[in-house]
């Protein structure tokens, strides 16, 4: 494992520009190990909701991990707005930083990470395979 921090810039979108992180690392798998920062708005899908929901204002990120692969990222994160209430979810596009994102990834080149159908669930699930080393 290698660690990698990452800084994003105001106006980057939290998921996106994570993902373009890890093509641009040529890296096919890694986990957000965390993450803390500011956004002004957010997109957090709840628990057992199937759209996401958003958030107005500046927020400050709390907590940030999840796994990225080259078929997209899973994140989840909490949020506190200005009044110091608490909101938690799955990180959709749309939750753009205000000021700063500073984010610790662990890489893994040892594996490939893709997001295949899993029947039992319904949804894109995490398939880990080893990944034979470049060069």
């Amino acid at each position: 494992m290698q660690t990698c921090p990452v800084r994003l810039s105001p106006g980057d979108d939290l998921r996106g520009a994570l993902e373009d992180a890890l093509r641009e690392l040529d890296v096919t798998a890694a986990f957000v190990l965390q993450g803390i920062g500011s956004l002004h708005g957010a997109q957090l899908r709840f628990a057992g909701i199937d759209e996401p929901t958003g958030l107005h204002g500046d927020l400050e990120i709390l907590t940030l991990a999840g796994s990225i692969s080259p078929d997209g990222a899973h994140l989840h994160m909490s949020v506190a707005d200005a009044r110091g209430q608490v909101f938690g979810g799955h990180v959709a596009r749309g939750c753009v930083v205000r000021t700063t994102a500073e984010i610790l990834l662990a890489l893994l080149p040892e594996h490939r990470f893709s997001r295949e159908h899993d029947a039992r669930t319904g949804f894109a699930e995490l398939v880990i395979r080893a990944q034979t080393r470049k060069g």
